[in-house]
């Protein structure tokens, strides 16, 4: 599960699954972090909170070719 402090970015869903992606700051970083179902997918490290969110774009418009749809 996610950390209190951490912010939700957007949320995508097909069929009965999702796809959060949360940003969280960690000293002197930014974490990403896409969770399908609760369970971590994956986690990647960014300079700064802006290339993060950058990248949770990147990955969203992927989804959304793939047939997932934005839910918040």
């Amino acid at each position: 599960m996610a950390p209190a402090t951490s912010e939700r970015l957007w949320r995508a869903r097909r069929r009965h699954d999702y796809i959060d992606a949360l940003v969280d700051r960690n000293a002197s970083e930014w974490t990403l972090r896409f969770v399908r179902n609760d369970r971590v997918l994956l986690t990647w490290r960014y300079p700064s909170r802006d290339d993060a969110r950058a990248e949770a774009r990147r990955r969203l418009r992927e989804l959304q070719r793939a047939g997932w749809n934005v839910h918040w």
